[in-house]
Order: structure tokens, then C-alpha cells, then sequence
């Protein structure tokens, strides 16, 4: 993996952990959360994008193991997010809920969308404490 993308997957995961400690801190503990981050292929279209980004949205009406869902797009002041414009975080009450989550034809249609327009993902799973 190359320093920029390690660095940014470190400063995206330094940032939620602070922001989860302005939080009562017992509140999320054990739960299990889903960070994503896309790039999106050039010369794909805002309007395409936009679809993907309320798509993703919707999941949490489809798929009950989902508990909690945030988003943002990329506002670094430094360059170091690899080109990474979005990033996505899904909260689970535990592990289980994920394992329901990606096999969901729901999350599969979601996915068969996205692909086409994709140029990377970063992926990064784990349980708040």
C-alpha cells in the first residue's frame, strides 16, 4: 500500500475516533462500524454520483441490521487523500449485523450501481470502544 493512501486510511481513522469521543463515551461502545471510502472513476458524472450517494442512503430503510449511517464528501487542506472524495460509515449493533449486511440483495444492487463508477475503495471495518 502506497503512504498516501496509508495516510489518509490513518487520518480517516484518527478522525472518527476523535469525533466518537465528543460522544457519551459508553454510548456506541461494542458497536461494529463500516467505514468506506470511493474514488470515483474520471468523467463520471455528478448526476451519477449524486444517485449513488442517495442510494446508498436508502440502504438503511432496507437492511434492519443497519443502525446508524453517516456520511461527507472529501474537505482535507492537505493533498493526502489519494484522490478518495467520499467517505461513508455504517454502524452495526455488532459484527453479525455486517456479516447480514453484505450478502443483503439490497447491498448487492447497491453494489452492482456503484461498480461501474468506481476507481477505488478503501474498506475498513471494526468495533468502537
Amino acid at each position: 500500500m502506497n503512504f498516501r493512501l496509508t495516510f489518509f486510511a490513518f487520518m480517516t481513522l484518527s478522525t472518527l475516533a476523535v469525533s466518537s469521543l465528543s460522544a457519551d463515551a459508553g454510548e456506541h461502545t461494542g458497536h461494529f462500524r463500516h467505514v468506506v471510502c470511493f474514488k470515483f472513476k474520471d468523467g463520471t458524472a455528478a448526476e451519477e454520483v449524486s444517485a449513488i450517494e442517495k442510494a446508498f442512503g436508502e440502504l438503511r430503510g432496507k437492511i434492519d441490521t443497519i443502525i446508524d449511517y453517516e456520511w461527507g464528501t472529501s474537505d482535507n487542506i492537505e493533498p493526502l487523500n489519494d484522490g478518495f472524495t467520499h467517505c461513508f460509515v455504517v454502524t452495526f449493533k455488532d459484527k453479525k449485523g455486517l456479516e447480514a449486511y453484505l450478502p443483503h440483495e439490497a447491498h448487492q444492487a447497491f453494489v452492482a450501481q456503484l461498480k461501474p463508477k468506481l476507481d477505488k475503495v478503501f474498506v475498513f471495518d471494526y468495533t468502537a470502544r
